[in-house]
């Protein structure tokens, strides 16, 4: 099994980033690459489409709101692995209420691709998704 991991200091406290992102369909709220999002089965499975209409199905595994957490198996997805089951998480800095950080974690099979493709394929997607909320707390700050 592969995994990886990325994280990144944001510019709000904990409790603004987890507003933003804490729900399991709000990946639209601050993640460009997935316009749309339609929640089922109570809100535990997410159908996300994103701009070229690929669609990725995922199932909420676990959510903890008290430590600012969820993690989440993809059902059907165009990505080249099996078994994936990711988490986000939102932590305190120590010393500081006017940040947080952010860790996007994965595990995964690689499917038809090496391992180090796959690990980069999300590290990557992780990396992009994490300047996009950067980028989107900026603009709520500022704005």
């Amino acid at each position: 099994m592969a995994s990886t991991s990325v994280s990144r200091i944001v510019p709000a406290s904990p409790g603004q980033v987890w507003n933003l992102i804490g729900g399991f369909d709000a990946l639209p709220d601050w993640l460009p690459y997935i316009p749309e999002s339609t929640a089922s089965e109570g809100g535990r499975v997410r159908s996300l489409k994103n701009p070229e209409g690929d669609v990725i199905v995922e199932r909420l595994v676990d959510f903890n709101e008290t430590e600012r957490q969820y993690s989440y198996a993809i059902l059907r997805a165009p990505f080249p692995v099996t078994g994936y089951v990711s988490t986000i998480r939102v932590h305190a800095v120590p010393g500081r209420d006017d940040v947080a950080e952010v860790q996007w974690s994965g595990r995964f099979n690689p499917d038809n691709a090496t391992e180090q493709e796959v690990v980069d394929l999300f590290a990557g997607i992780y990396a992009d998704g994490l300047d996009a909320l950067d980028k989107t707390l900026a603009q709520a700050l500022a704005g």
